[in-house]
């Protein structure tokens, strides 16, 4: 298990005008893709968010990972996997970023068309869409993708609220 701090009680700290960040490089190796998870799923727990939040950060990061290893750096050992998480006032930002080629989002076949429905892999992206508030996919500096994916703080602040309540 890795060592994280608590961001606060009830979240105060993460109210803070600058947003707290931890950053992470990766290897490129299969498994990168479960710690990524683990450390996503650590972070969400320590920022407040609930169970079923929880699951989607963590799964979210976990494909994300998955496509900078499979698809942005072709599996190549010498390339890294950076991941940076952000808690800001309202939100968790997730960032990862490869060292491949780079895509565009328009470029993604739609796992719904029925000409894709049998197919074992490509749907990454609509999982991460389906689990975060907000997702988007640029060009990295200097070179590589990075996908860039939010989770509201909405039913964490509910729930802590409540709970200070009783």
């Amino acid at each position: 298990m890795l060592p994280i701090q608590p961001f606060g009680v009830s979240g105060e700290s993460r109210m803070s005008a600058e947003p707290q960040r931890i950053e992470v490089t990766l290897e490129t190796l299969l498994e990168s893709v479960a710690l990524a998870e683990e450390i996503g799923v650590r972070i969400a727990e320590a920022a407040g968010f609930d169970e079923d939040d929880r699951y989607k950060i963590g799964m979210a990061v976990r494909e994300g990972v998955i496509n900078a290893f499979q698809y942005g750096n072709e599996q190549s050992r010498e390339k890294k996997i950076r991941l940076v998480f952000e808690l800001t006032p309202d939100k968790m930002v997730i960032h990862v970023l490869d060292q491949g080629l780079g895509f565009s989002l328009e470029d993604v076949a739609d796992p719904l068309a029925e000409e894709n429905l049998m197919k074992a892999s490509g749907r990454g992206i609509f999982l991460m869409k389906a689990f975060m508030d907000e997702f988007d996919v640029r060009a990295a500096q200097p070179s590589g993708a990075e996908v860039i994916m939010a989770k509201n703080y909405r039913n964490a602040e509910s729930r802590t609220r409540e709970s200070h309540r009783r």
